[in-house]
């Protein structure tokens, strides 16, 4: 686990601009089975989640059309939560950082850190907004 102080930027890096932390099993369930669209995003304390994934998914709010809901979990903080949320993104294997979006408690489209690793993030926020078009 990572200590609070070490982490806190990060998490208010998404926070700051809407996103709600999830802590518990129970939020990220609740938050899957909204009705709409939810963004989740899996934050992550790497370089890749500094430099491409925070910045890609901040910057795909800037669009017309976007996700009804922005929630966020912390891998290597907050492990319940976090698991319960890759659970929801089978068939894919857990990555951090990622990015699922889901409508009405289903998974439509996924980022996994080999797709955020190594790309800009104007390149994350670009796929991030095809979903949106499509989905939301």
């Amino acid at each position: 686990m990572y200590p609070a102080d070490l982490v806190k930027p990060m998490r208010e890096d998404l926070t700051s601009i809407g996103f709600e932390e999830l802590h518990t099993e129970e939020a990220v369930e609740a938050a899957i089975a909204k009705e709409g669209t939810t963004l989740v995003v899996v934050n992550s304390v790497c370089g890749c989640a500094a430099a491409n994934a925070r910045p890609g998914a901040k910057s795909s709010l800037n669009n017309s059309k976007k996700p009804d809901n922005l929630v966020t979990v912390f891998a290597g903080v907050d492990k319940e939560a976090t698991d319960k949320a890759r659970g929801f993104m089978v068939p894919f294997p857990p990555s951090s950082p990622s990015m699922a979006l889901f409508r009405n408690g289903e998974l439509v489209h996924m980022l996994e850190r080999h797709h955020i690793e190594g790309r800009p993030a104007e390149m994350i926020a670009e796929n991030l907004k095809d979903a949106y078009n499509e989905y939301c």
